[in-house]
């Protein structure tokens, strides 16, 4: 079977749970921005946690089927419907030959998943199906989808009526706090300007992508210092360093940024500090207008809510079994 774009949404990509192992070459993992959401969907419909779903940013697309198939949506709130009747989200639902899936308007978050049972059949590159637009590769034909384009779905079986529980589906607030490991460069703030990373409630601007996520608020304080031999004249820059996923950048001391699964690997700003891996995920269901404040933890602390998301995905993975 496949499924034929009749509108594109908006930044629809074929998405896994990433591309892994490049990053020291300059690749990055790509993949869903929320992982969680992505991976609930493909288990809802019955799929192995890795196939590939489509993940649309703000705007649904509307896309027909050519046969029967199992679908789900997850992440962010948006009316779904077939046909124009209402289907649930955080639900496996049937889908008929021909039939229309459609959405509404975005409610809360920034992201949805839809999981077909069989999953997205594209080609793996560098083992994964994700797609990378900055290089042009992976997903389907490297871009996002465009009207007209045709979605092979692999070969599967689903079972509507399945349910991901209401305790596993993530919060979606318009006010957040992300767990924050500081450093490797926040020695290069003076006291002052520490204190205004942590203390101000910083706004996501519309410059939110899945490559990073920019924030306005305030202006940092740096350290003044002879910038050494191959770092830039701006007190942010640094002699070139590999960048974490989460990294905290703020150049020229405005605008934090969060790079996010489509960064590059490194370059020459300093990183403030790193929102844990736990957190992405709530990164990426920010909103342009989310009030967001960094709430600095310990690398021990980090590893427990890392523990804790663990636990989440493995209890779904009981519940859905």
């Amino acid at each position: 079977m496949a499924i034929e774009i009749v509108a594109p949404g908006l930044g629809v990509t074929v998405q896994d749970q990433g591309r892994l192992g490049h990053y020291d070459v300059g690749i990055p993992p790509s993949g869903a921005l929320d992982l969680f959401s992505a991976f609930a969907a493909n288990l809802v419909v019955g799929n192995d946690e890795h196939l590939a779903v489509l993940e649309a940013a703000y705007m649904g697309p509307q896309l027909r089927f050519t046969a029967p198939a199992v679908v789900a949506v997850t992440g962010a709130t948006m009316s779904v419907t077939v046909n124009g009747e209402p289907r649930p989200q955080w639900e496996s639902f049937d889908v008929a030959a021909d039939d229309l899936l459609g959405f509404g308007f975005l409610e809360a978050g920034a992201r949805i998943y839809i999981a077909v049972a069989g999953g997205i059949d594209v080609p793996a590159v560098l083992g994964s199906r994700s797609t990378y637009t900055l290089g042009g590769f992976g997903g389907f034909a490297g871009r996002a989808v465009k009207v007209g384009d045709v979605l092979e779905v692999g070969a599967g079986t689903g079972r509507a009526g399945r349910q991901v529980p209401e305790h596993l589906r993530p919060t979606l607030a318009r006010e957040q706090e992300l767990r924050t490991v500081l450093g490797l460069y926040d020695y290069r703030l003076t006291e002052r300007g520490l204190a205004t990373l942590l203390e101000t409630t910083w706004t996501l601007t519309p410059v939110a992508d899945r490559i990073g996520f920019r924030y306005s608020g305030a202006e940092l304080e740096w350290s003044p210092r002879e910038q050494p031999f191959g770092a830039g004249s701006d007190p942010s820059n640094i002699v070139d360093a590999g960048y974490p996923l989460g990294s905290i950048q703020v150049p020229g001391g405005v605008e934090p940024i969060i790079l996010h699964r489509d960064a590059v690997s490194g370059g020459g700003y300093a990183m403030v500090g790193t929102v844990t891996s736990a957190d992405l995920d709530t990164v990426a269901q920010s909103s342009p207008g989310t009030r967001t404040r960094f709430r600095p933890v310990s690398l021990e602390e980090a590893l427990e809510a890392r523990a804790d998301r663990r636990g989440r995905v493995e209890e779904l993975r009981a519940v859905l079994a």
